[in-house]
């Protein structure tokens, strides 16, 4: 049962939908509110009535495939992966990510529905504008909590999940493409030297993806301060898990640290910053795996930032705007930052 429209979701569609968990619910009356831009997909706020002596959420997200059938198969991968969060690992892990009241995909992945909490007062982070060290800390904290659940664990692999790696020569193939792309863009927007630092990044990328898989840990692939979600007291929930996948944990890490904080910032707080995801790790049952190989694999971990950012930037179907655009060339410059400070490319290998 999909909604594949705004006009799907009504009062009877979500009544059955959120009666699947087996006690019956009647709605009354929807109202929806489109939310975003959806670039991907297409997202609205639910507001519910219900009939007397019926009780439910009074508010919900609705997510959505794109309107567009042409996006709708571009990111179908994506639509399945996020599905397979909710449905499959969500339960397994500790991560605060939404809570999830229906998921329904269709076979060929190109339609599906999701039902979740909303998080309203919560607000996004703002790439472009960086974040603070205890909302840092609030997101490492959650990203740990992800990894370690399910650390090293082979049957991971049963539910359809991959590796980065077993499409390396492919993205990497992709990645040249879009790094130099991305260079004539923003040309000397760039800071000096991260020109350099991009196609370097390239270059190396495919040995970069097979390299270190194990241990490895479900990763949010896009784990950045516009994908999580803020409210008092710096908690914080992780959304769209669109590009979930296999590999070694601290490239969740390195990514969030190297694109989300001020760089003189990151250089003197991350080095604490990952003390502290370790020291989580340990607590959610890890072992084996010191606070020393920890952090080398976060200075290895950076060059997943170029990667995303180049290929986010370039192949995105969206289309841009003048905020988009300096979210990328901010993560940009950032994380060419962070792997010059790091010496990444001499762990390449």
């Amino acid at each position: 049962m999909i909604a594949e429209t705004a006009r799907d979701l009504t009062a009877e569609w979500v009544s059955a939908a959120l009666s699947t968990t087996g006690e019956a619910v009647t709605v009354a009356a929807v109202a929806a509110e489109r939310v975003g831009t959806g670039q991907m997909g297409t997202t609205y706020r639910l507001l519910l009535d219900y009939a007397d002596g019926a009780a439910g959420p009074s508010r919900l997200i609705a997510k959505l495939a794109a309107e567009n059938p042409d996006v709708r198969a571009l990111v179908a991968d994506g639509y399945r992966k996020e599905v397979t969060f909710y449905q499959t690992l969500a339960p397994t892990v500790a991560v605060r990510a939404p809570s999830c009241r229906y998921a329904a995909i269709s076979p060929d992945a190109t339609t599906f529905t999701l039902l979740l909490e909303d998080l309203d007062p919560a607000t996004p982070g703002v790439q472009a504008r960086g974040c603070t060290v205890d909302q840092a800390e609030s997101a490492l904290l959650n990203v740990a909590k992800l990894h370690g659940p399910r650390w090293n664990d082979q049957t991971l692999l049963d539910d359809g999940l991959q590796f980065y790696g077993a499409t390396a020569d492919f993205v990497a193939q992709l990645q040249a493409g879009a790094t130099e792309a991305f260079i004539e863009y923003f040309g000397d927007r760039l800071e000096p030297g991260a020109a350099t630092t991009l196609r370097t990044a390239a270059e190396q990328s495919a040995a970069w993806l097979k390299s270190r898989q194990e241990p490895f840990a479900p990763l949010h692939g896009d784990y950045r301060l516009d994908n999580l979600m803020f409210s008092a007291g710096a908690d914080v929930v992780a959304v769209d898990w669109q590009t979930l996948s296999l590999g070694p944990a601290a490239r969740d890490v390195a990514y969030f640290l190297g694109t989300s904080l001020d760089v003189d910032l990151r250089r003197r707080e991350e080095q604490r910053l990952v003390g502290r995801y370790h020291d989580e790790l340990i607590r959610q049952g890890v072992g084996g795996y010191s606070a020393e190989r920890c952090f080398d694999d976060y200075r290895l971990g950076q060059l997943q930032a170029p990667m995303i950012t180049t290929l986010g930037c370039m192949y995105s179907p969206g289309e841009r705007s003048a905020d988009i655009d300096e979210m990328f060339l901010t993560m940009a410059n950032r994380s060419c930052a962070a792997i010059a400070d790091l010496q990444s490319f001499d762990l390449v290998g």
